[in-house]
């Protein structure tokens, strides 16, 4: 990667736009500079209070996976975001009003609340500052008191940005169960509508449906806000063992299969109950269906547990997929890169042997150190004018 400058990160912060390829490149990036953690993250603070409001919640999502991919390499990011947050809420709150904007911040917030990114009191702390009023709440630097002029305008603007938020966090659910787990999105989406409360349910799954295309295409550059980091690549030795688990899961236990398909039809058809003539033979048969329930209710428990686990193996390996596809990206353009070099090179080393060979030949001149007679002495030339 190219060395860290000042003038490199301005231009990076610069280019920067908010698709995800754009967004994780310059996380990369970033993550590989760490060292220089301290100058990053004040510059990005800097840069993020001079930008549009669309583009703010861009350096958000930048923020966003540069704190969460780079906590396997140190706790550095973590640290010294943790110490501007807190500025960058409150500017954000007193200088933009943007229900999407503002709808996308408490989904990130959600996120470091739900993956123990961030302390909860200081994500509280930062979720109140985001929220407050401008024009009356502004005025108060540690946001502890409510001014009585902002009590009927406050509620309302939370109720907007709270409403973003949960639009926001529906698309984004919604993306991710028809992408990862589709057949247990359908079960589910069939059990609310049948359920008691279907009414509530079967009126939020249209809205869900309605709002899937809205967000597909209200990305820029092929990038569906409010983008989230895909998670921390896992390690292929990880990968690896997840993989050996699930060739070793429920589904594929024949032993348990064959006894479940070899358990007696009496067990499971109610008509058989008349059939039974004396209480030895209603024992025995109870005991067979007690069996028969710790059966399955054990082997049910550990395709649940497989289950869960499958959804596991899928994340790691689209974690682990993005961040192949991400350097194989990089490793392109460095290709790219040199093969320009190269061409440069093959240019340069064809213009020195043009040159060379338009040099006179050396080995064509006459030998000065064999057949010729010597020069003239002084003498010589003075006898040979007179």
């Amino acid at each position: 990667m190219s060395a860290f400058t000042e003038t490199a990160l301005l231009k990076k912060l610069g280019e920067l736009n908010s698709s995800q390829q754009s967004i994780q490149t310059l996380s990369l990036w970033l993550i590989h500079h760490r060292k220089h953690s301290a100058a990053i993250v004040k510059t990005w603070q800097k840069e993020l209070e001079n930008v549009p409001e669309p583009k703010k919640l861009t350096f958000m999502y930048l923020a966003n996976d540069v704190i969460q991919n780079s906590k396997k390499k140190g706790p550095e990011y973590g640290k010294e975001f943790n110490h501007v947050l807190g500025k960058v809420f409150v500017h954000i709150g007193e200088k933009c009003s943007s229900d999407k904007l503002l709808g996308s911040l408490g989904r990130i917030l959600n996120i470091w609340l739900e993956r123990g990114v961030y302390d909860p009191k200081a994500i509280g702390e930062w979720r109140s500052r985001l929220h407050r009023d401008a024009s009356g709440g502004g005025s108060s630097n540690n946001g502890s008191t409510k001014p009585p002029s902002t009590e009927t305008e406050k509620p309302e603007k939370e109720r907007k940005a709270e409403k973003a938020e949960r639009r926001e966090k529906r698309k984004h659910e919604d993306r991710q169960a028809k992408s990862k787990r589709p057949r247990q999105h359908h079960h589910h989406h069939h059990h609310h509508q049948s359920s008691s409360s279907g009414n509530s349910s079967s009126n939020a799954a249209p809205a869900q449906e309605e709002s899937a295309p809205a967000a597909v295409d209200s990305g820029e550059n092929g990038h569906t806000p409010p983008y989230l980091p895909l998670g921390e690549p896992p390690e292929p030795e990880e990968l690896i063992k997840a993989l050996s688990n699930i060739e070793n899961s429920a589904s594929s236990d024949a032993v348990v299969r064959e006894r479940i398909a070899k358990l007696p039809q009496e067990i499971s058809e109610i008509s058989c109950i008349s059939k039974l003539e004396d209480k030895d033979k209603a024992k025995a048969l109870a005991k067979q269906v007690n069996e028969a329930v710790d059966l399955l209710n054990d082997y049910n428990a550990r395709l649940a547990a497989e289950m869960e686990e499958r959804a596991k193996l899928a994340t790691m390996l689209r974690d682990f997929q993005a961040e192949q596809k991400e350097l194989l990206s990089q490793a392109e353009q460095r290709l790219d890169e040199h093969k320009k070099k190269l061409a440069k090179m093959l240019g340069l080393q064809k213009e020195i042997h043009d040159h060379l060979s338009n040099l006179p030949d050396l080995t064509q001149l006459p030998d000065v150190t064999g057949g010729l007679a010597p020069l003239p002495s002084a003498g010589d030339l003075f006898n040979a004018l007179h």
